[in-house]
């Protein structure tokens, strides 16, 4: 079946910047939206970035202008380019993607999520 993987997660220093990727597999027909999001302690999971299969995007406020989403559709990969990172931005983050089956339907998928520290 369909499988997200993230990678890239790590801690790293307020100001610099962090790259996290997500690679899908399995039995896929075509993917549709790829998306970004996030949770960290006692919050909800919030979206932080969209993008549609034809490559248009949409951020959320708190993102916007720092963060930089990309897809690569021959790879099935969705990447997220995190810039001015700070403290705040500290979360799991996590890959999801709705993903469109061999047989036709749609269904959601979500990543195991990955761990960005940043620290003062």
């Amino acid at each position: 079946q369909v499988q997200l993987v993230e990678s890239g997660g790590g801690l790293v220093q307020a100001g610099q910047s962090l790259r996290l990727s997500c690679a899908a597999s399995g039995r896929i027909g075509s993917i549709n939206v790829m998306a970004w999001y996030r949770q960290a302690p006692g919050n909800e999971r919030d979206m932080l970035a969209t993008i549609t299969s034809g490559g248009n995007t949409n951020y959320a406020d708190s993102v916007k202008g720092r963060f930089t989403i990309s897809r690569d559709n021959a790879k099935k990969t969705v990447s997220l380019q995190m810039n001015s990172l700070k403290p705040e931005d500290t979360a799991v983050y996590y890959c999801y993607a709705i993903i469109r089956s061999i047989t036709g339907g749609n269904f959601p998928y979500w990543g195991q999520g990955t761990q960005v520290t940043v620290s003062s």
